[in-house]
Order: structure tokens, then C-alpha cells, then sequence
């Protein structure tokens, strides 16, 4: 059982609370009935809404024609946008303030997804177009696959009218009149309709990495991920069947090019240097020199996935032993790599992607330093 959490993007039309609290209520094949609610709005968003709302008694009239608890709209709901001194914005008027916005909004959405036991609905029908975009875009960032994005639909005669805020259970006449006071036209809500439409939406929640703070951090990340994602094919190591997998090209290599191989890879997994940082980029300071690979501490490491390929006491792995007890030779290790680059690229047979997985030299500190390039988030190793 879910906890139901509504939120809004409200502005200058508090209706829109009691408009798609209604359509939720009256839904078919069941009710929602809320749990909480949050709005969030500007601090003149604020007020217009305890004015109508609260004050005019007009969401308690609401809570007790359709059986919900009228304290769920209390001082917690209101999420106000606040400016970088944290004082309290009355409107959205510049790009920074745009920008706080954004980053309110998507630090609500993330917080309440990661609770478990609950069901977002999000209402875009309120607020500035920009608020009812940055709903929209934390959703499916964060969205799981039973949170809801709605947009409310009213008959044109009653929306945004200062007089209609729901359909009542026994219908009554609003009077339209001019400025003089002269009615202009009698409408009565039995002619009104509130439609809730629910909107679809791509959910890139646990496909992307996501660890900004700011919306704008949130959407390059993602998009860095896509970019990667369509550019770079996984790549896939599986020690005991000897193969290499990238995208859908499968490799046999040589077990001696394997554990090889195999190790770079592992200096990506295990030993990078900023753990923290999500991307590898243009950064090769986890490459090794000729001499880090080829001495016996490294030969130890790459020892390891030797064993498991035939088992630790085969005769191959006492000969591997035996014959690199003091490291291997760079002449043998520099022609291994050539190899092992020479099967790579004819198995992909594209000069461009060749260059992310191949083993690559590169003059650094003084001295040449080998390692692929392929981000680490796409790489595995089955043992």
C-alpha cells in the first residue's frame, strides 16, 4: 500500500489544486486519496492560495463533501522558491530565479521517490510554463514506474474561473457579470467537466548516474550518459569462456592476452585514481608504465585471472610461473599488445571506436604509459 503523495506547481490559480484533487477522487477503476500534498509555488503563490483556499474556507467545503482530511494542506505543503540568500522569491522573473526553481522542484521530486512506500502524482496544470517543464523533467529523472505526471482539463466556460473550484455534489448556479455589475451569463456546474489526462513519460531513473545537486548538474550528467551510452558499447570480459565482448562483437583471445588485457581493464574498475568522479573523459592517470605491467608484481596480478582460466594447480600455471618469476620480458609484453590491438580492430572493424579499446601509449610523466580509454562505467569482468 502505497503512501499517496500529490504535488503541484501552483501560481496565480489555486483552482488547479481542488480541480485535480476532484479528478483524482472521482478516477476510474478506483480513488486516489491523498496522503500529502505539496505545493510548490512562489511566496505570492503562497498567499493567493491560503487566501482562496483556506481562508474562504473552500478547501475544507471540498474536504468535507468528499471524506478527506482538511489538515493535509497545512504549512508543511507549501515547497516556497527561495533565492540564493534563502529569502523567500515572489515571482519567477530572471534566469536565476528560473534556476532555483528548477533546482526546488527536482530536490522534492528526488526526495520523496526515495522513499518506497510511496506514489507520486504530479500535477503540471499550475505555475509559470517553465515550473510545469521542470516537474515534467525531475519526473523522468527520477520517476519510478508507478509515479503519475497529469495535466487537469476543464470545460473552457470554467476554467480559471474565479468562482469554480470543483464540481459540487449538488449543483449550483455562478453568475458572470460585468464591471457595472450586470450579469452577463449564468453557468451551472452541472455543465462542467474536469478530465484528468495522464501523461507518459521516459523513465531514465537507475539508467542513468546521477549525482548532481543542481538541475542543470542533474541534466548534463544525463546527458553525458546517453552521449556515452550511444558512443561507447559496453564492454564485457568473461575469464572462464576466454572471450571479449563489445556491443555485440564477440572475441576469442589467447589466454596469455586475456589476463592482459584484463588487467588494464581492472586498473579502470579497481585502481582509478578519483573513484568519486563518475567519468573517466580524457583522464589516463590510472595508465601504467611498460615496467608496471611486465615486473613481477604486476605478473602476480595477472597471475590471478590466469588461474582461474585453467586452475590453480594446471601445468599452464606453473609454467606461467616458472617462466616470469622476475616479470616478463617488455620485448614479449610490447608484441603481446600489438597483438592484442590487432584483433580488437579487425573485430570491429571501425577505425573511430577501435581507438576506445584498444590498448593506447601515451607519453605522460616522463615516460609512456599504456591503458584503454573506454569509460569505466562500461566495462565488466565475469571471473
Amino acid at each position: 500500500m502505497y503512501r499517496e503523495i500529490i504535488i503541484f506547481v501552483a501560481g496565480a490559480t489555486p483552482q488547479i489544486i481542488t480541480e485535480t484533487l476532484y479528478a483524482l477522487i472521482k478516477q476510474a477503476p478506483g480513488p486516489v486519496i491523498p496522503d500529502e500534498l505539496y505545493m510548490i509555488t512562489t511566496s505570492s503563490g503562497k498567499a493567493r492560495i491560503e487566501e482562496e483556499l483556506l481562508r474562504k474556507g473552500r478547501f475544507s467545503s471540498f474536504c468535507e463533501e468528499f471524506g478527506l482530511r482538511p489538515d493535509i494542506l497545512n504549512e508543511r505543503s507549501f515547497i516556497v522558491i527561495r533565492d540564493a540568500d534563502d529569502a523567500p522569491l515572489d515571482d519567477i522573473r530572471t534566469t536565476v530565479h528560473n534556476e532555483r526553481a528548477g533546482d526546488t522542484i527536482v530536490n522534492l521530486i528526488r526526495e520523496k521517490t526515495s522513499l518506497t512506500d510511496t506514489r507520486l502524482h504530479c500535477s503540471i496544470a499550475g505555475g509559470r510554463k517553465t515550473m510545469s517543464f521542470y516537474l515534467g523533467s525531475a519526473l523522468q529523472l527520477f520517476g519510478r514506474p508507478w509515479d503519475k505526471l497529469y495535466h487537469v482539463l476543464v470545460t473552457p466556460e470554467f476554467e480559471s474561473n474565479p468562482e469554480f473550484y470543483y464540481k459540487p455534489s449538488k449543483d449550483r448556479e455562478i453568475i458572470i457579470s460585468d464591471d457595472k455589475g450586470a450579469v452577463v451569463k449564468r453557468l451551472n456546474t452541472a455543465d462542467a467537466e474536469i478530465h484528468l489526462a495522464e501523461l507518459p513519460f521516459i523513465r531514465l531513473r537507475d539508467k542513468l548516474r546521477l549525482n548532481g545537486k543542481t538541475f542543470k548538474e542533474l541534466v548534463l550528467e544525463g546527458q553525458k550518459e546517453i552521449d556515452t551510452a550511444l558512443t561507447q558499447p559496453a564492454i564485457r570480459v568473461n575469464i572462464k569462456e576466454r572471450v571479449v565482448t563489445i556491443g555485440d562483437k564477440v572475441m576469442e583471445f589467447k589466454p596469455i592476452h586475456l589476463v592482459i588485457y584484463t588487467h588494464l581493464l581492472r586498473q579502470k574498475l579497481e585502481r582509478c585514481c578519483y573513484p568519486d568522479q563518475p567519468y573517466c573523459l580524457e583522464c589516463t592517470d590510472c595508465f601504467l608504465l611498460i615496467t608496471d605491467i611486465s615486473n613481477r608484481r604486476g605478473m602476480d596480478a595477472i597471475l590471478k585471472d590466469y588461474e582461474k582460466i585453467y586452475g590453480p594447480a594446471s601445468g599452464h600455471v606453473e609454467n606461467f610461473k616458472r617462466t616470469w618469476k622476475d616479470g616478463m620480458d617488455t620485448g614479449k609484453l610490447r608484441s603481446d599488445i600489438s597483438k592484442i590491438n590487432k584483433d580488437i580492430k579487425e573485430a570491429l572493424n571501425d577505425d573511430t571506436l577501435s581507438t576506445l579499446y584498444i590498448i593506447t601509449a601515451v607519453r605522460k610523466y616522463a615516460g609512456t604509459r599504456y591503458g584503454v580509454k573506454v569509460e569505466k562505467g562500461k566495462i565488466g569482468v565475469e571471473e
